[in-house]
């Protein structure tokens, strides 16, 4: 049975496949309990409420006796960092690029579990990212890869561009072996980082990471950070980009995860109101950070554009009806004075 499962996960996508048990990360509790306690993830309140079933995948469904755990890649075709030097236009996340991944990822595990459940007579629930769910721990524990020093999840023969999907089940299969730490003494992914959010290899302050800062921060950044976030609007990638195990990163397989956003110029951006925000970003998970949120982010670029050509762009943006916005336009148009 787990290797039709482990045939029919390649055949519907999806490039990697490890089964664990729902307790196999006893450990991964305590870790959270020490990451909410240290504060370090900031305004994500939903991590706290739900930190009983996220601490344990047992205590989430009870009847599960495995955990299925997939990986999907979306590997860049190019190099993501390139538009860091194009100050003028705006640096997305790689994978923010295409479709949304929550979409096409649970798609096709719906698809594979639903099969499963068919040919092995056994109740399943399938969870991509929104769920209060350990994937990277768990997927670690399934041998798919390991927690790199950037806290991401990376594999000798993927790399580290690669989705995460869960299939809980009723069924006992065999589990796999849980993959070694292999990162050595490097630490190109922590040199990189421009606001210096790992304190330590293996940890994250949420609270100084670019991809915390411009999805999940409400209101204004700290002035201090500001001018560290460059030209990146939505997500950061160096960590990611820079981690030498990339060289054996395999393609994107699903058609979805192509570049659709691109880098396009901060000044088309900033002028978006909520409904062409919403018209130019539907279907992309960029949308769910909304209109404001966004174009904050875009004016924090554009102050660190050095282009005093965009000046005019923010400061037609002071009087905005969101405070967050008009604070970062104030501030754009003081760095470029």
């Amino acid at each position: 049975m787990k290797e039709r499962l482990a045939v029919r996960a390649l055949e519907e996508g999806f490039s990697k496949l490890g089964i664990c048990a729902p307790d196999a990360v006893p450990e991964a509790a305590g870790r959270l309990r020490a990451f909410l306690a240290a504060g370090r993830h900031g305004q994500m309140g939903w991590m706290a409420e739900r930190e009983g079933w996220r601490g344990s995948a047992a205590a989430l469904w009870p009847a599960a006796r495995s955990v299925i755990m997939l990986a999907e890649m979306y590997t860049p075709a190019g190099d993501p960092l390139a538009v860091l030097e194009q100050r003028d236009r705006a640096a997305v996340s790689v994978y923010a690029q295409g479709k949304d991944y929550h979409d096409l990822v649970k798609r096709r595990l719906k698809r594979l579990g639903g099969w499963f459940a068919g040919v092995a007579g056994a109740e399943i629930k399938v969870f991509v990212d929104t769920a209060p769910v350990m994937e990277k721990p768990l997927a670690q524990a399934a041998g798919l890869g390991w927690q790199g020093k950037h806290t991401n999840l990376l594999s000798r023969d993927l790399g580290n561009w690669f989705f995460l999907g869960a299939i809980f089940t009723t069924a006992d299969l065999p589990k796999d072996q849980a993959e070694a730490e292999h990162c050595g003494s490097c630490t190109a992914c922590l040199d990189v980082c421009p606001t210096q959010a790992f304190p330590a290899p293996f940890q994250l302050d949420a609270r100084r990471c670019i991809s915390y800062l411009t999805i999940e921060h409400k209101g204004p950044v700290e002035e201090g950070l500001r001018g560290l976030m460059g030209n990146r609007i939505y997500g950061c990638d160096d960590c990611l980009a820079v981690c030498p195990w990339n060289k054996f990163a395999v393609a994107a397989r699903d058609i979805g995860y192509a570049a659709r956003v691109g880098a396009p110029p901060l000044a088309e951006l900033a002028v978006l109101d909520d409904a062409a925000f919403r018209a130019r970003f539907a279907g992309s998970p960029i949308k769910r950070i909304g209109r404001d949120r966004f174009v904050r982010n875009v004016l924090y670029a554009i102050g660190n554009s050095g282009d005093a050509g965009l000046r005019g762009v923010a400061a037609g943006l002071v009087g905005d009806a969101d405070a967050a916005v008009a604070d970062a336009a104030r501030w754009a148009v003081a760095r470029l004075a």
